[in-house]
């Protein structure tokens, strides 16, 4: 997939020692202003966020959802993305998503709203107040 006008978003690249990455990969990254910054030898646990990440999108929506091309791709990555750091619960305190653009919960709610994201492969809950 090429970056296209994207690679100015882009300041560094943190990757594995694997084989396939040759110097010439380097090269290009670095030609286009990107740092490489390659992970510590013998540390696979280095980079788990990452792989726990790319495992999440994997099994919430790009296995589930035909992608039909790039463009569709790109903005099924960016809905996702969006529920991801607003709306979908982490292993924080309370489930609090990172930047929640939601009041948490109160006690005093009295029922819930259900809003379908992704045409209903996701879903999302709100509090609702009487």
């Amino acid at each position: 997939m090429d970056p296209g006008d994207r690679t100015d978003d882009f300041r560094l690249l943190i990757r594995d020692r694997a084989g396939q990455f040759t110097a010439s990969f380097d090269v290009v990254l670095a030609a286009t202003g990107i740092q490489v910054v390659k992970i510590p030898p013998r540390c696979p646990r280095v980079d788990a966020h990452a792989e726990r990440l790319v495992s999440t999108v994997g099994h919430e929506v790009t296995e589930r959802l035909p992608i039909l091309d790039e463009h569709h791709l790109r903005s099924v990555l960016d809905r996702y993305a969006a529920h991801y750091n607003h709306r979908r619960p982490h292993q924080a305190p309370q489930l609090a998503p990172p930047r929640s653009d939601q009041p948490t919960a109160q006690p005093n709610h009295t029922s819930t709203r259900r809003r379908p994201v992704l045409g209903g492969l996701i879903n999302e809950y709100e509090p609702t107040t009487a």
